[in-house]
């Protein structure tokens, strides 16, 4: 657990202090075993950039054990935690997130998922825990995998994508650069008392990647910024996944999908604790506007570029930092 003194919270509280919102009920809901799942797919994106997916395939002991596992993780002293840190992106880090100010009541481990890429804090976590950490955390990945290929290939059959697997092949490629991310937040009882304000655990972004799929406990705190600007909270379902698009699908589509602005506002009683697999394409990818959804006289709202220069641009930015903005091709008009 994560425990700030009386001045550093002070210094959180100057920073991000954030009221809670209502409990939004108008979240799509997918249900991948429907017919019509690639429609509302598409809808979703289109319309929200989020959504809830349910009867996923994804067994729940996968979710369960995994959840077990990781809280085994983050309630071991804070020495034993550091030992898995400072994280080189991969491995242990605790409210500091990334390199350039931006700070969260959170603790987390990153992983890399490709097993071709060699991670030495990756490896440290796993050897300095039991050989089921590692077992939970490779089931629970291999499945959400696996459902995350069938969305994205409904995503490209809604829009009439004749490459059924435009979006898929990126994250199969031996070389795709996608990772995987257990975030802890402690319950922060301390602010209970400030006009019913909250500590923001995460701070608001969009993800760079293809895809996020999440998938968290029964703790509330996840918010989503509609397209009018409002902030609304997400009402928790650990059971489901829910799916979020990516700066990185954006481009791909031409704007069609947005990739949806979130963020996470601490519990003042209970820990809330998220697994989110973030897919993404290798990193020489090439990243433009599918052809096919360009019709004759549309023009790409975007530079080209790979994956590896966003990403590196966004190592250079804060969290809620328009990082498409300088793709833009018609930013400064």
């Amino acid at each position: 657990m994560v425990v700030l003194s009386q001045p550093a919270l002070n210094q959180f509280l100057l920073l991000k202090p954030c009221k809670p919102t209502p409990l939004f009920t108008g979240i799509p809901v997918v249900d991948l075993t429907l017919p019509d799942a690639k429609t509302h797919i598409v809808n979703a994106c289109r319309d929200f950039g989020f959504f809830k997916l349910v009867n996923h395939g994804v067994p729940f002991a996968f979710m369960a054990n995994l959840e077990h596992q990781a809280l085994e993780f983050f309630n071991k002293p804070q020495s034993e935690k550091d030992r898995a840190g400072p994280p080189d992106p991969f491995g242990y880090g605790s409210k500091r997130i990334g390199s350039n100010g931006d700070v969260g009541w959170v603790e987390y481990l990153l992983l890399n998922t490709n097993p071709d890429v060699f991670s030495p804090k990756s490896r440290f976590v796993f050897q300095e825990n039991p050989q089921n950490f590692r077992v939970a955390v490779e089931e629970y990945i291999g499945a959400v995998k696996n459902m995350c290929y069938v969305v994205l290939e409904m995503m490209a059959e809604g829009l009439g994508v004749a490459q059924r697997n435009a979006f898929s092949r990126l994250l199969k490629d031996e070389k795709s650069d996608s990772c995987f991310r257990l975030n802890h937040y402690p319950p922060c009882p301390e602010v209970q008392t400030l006009n019913g304000r909250n500590l923001v655990g995460f701070g608001e972004h969009t993800d760079p990647q293809i895809i996020s799929v999440l998938r968290s406990n029964s703790t509330s705190g996840l918010q989503i910024c509609l397209r009018d600007g409002t902030w609304v909270s997400v009402p928790p379902d650990q059971t489901s996944f829910f799916i979020n698009v990516g700066d990185t699908l954006q481009v791909m589509t031409n704007g069609r999908f947005k990739s949806v602005k979130h963020r996470v506002l601490a519990d003042t009683s209970k820990s809330r604790l998220s697994m989110i697999y973030f897919g993404g394409p290798p990193l020489s990818e090439n990243i433009a506007p599918l052809p096919s959804l360009m019709p004759k006289g549309e023009e790409s709202l975007y530079k080209e570029f790979t994956w590896w220069e966003y990403k590196k641009a966004m190592y250079t930015s804060r969290l809620a930092d328009d990082r498409l903005g300088p793709f833009e091709k018609f930013a400064a008009r």
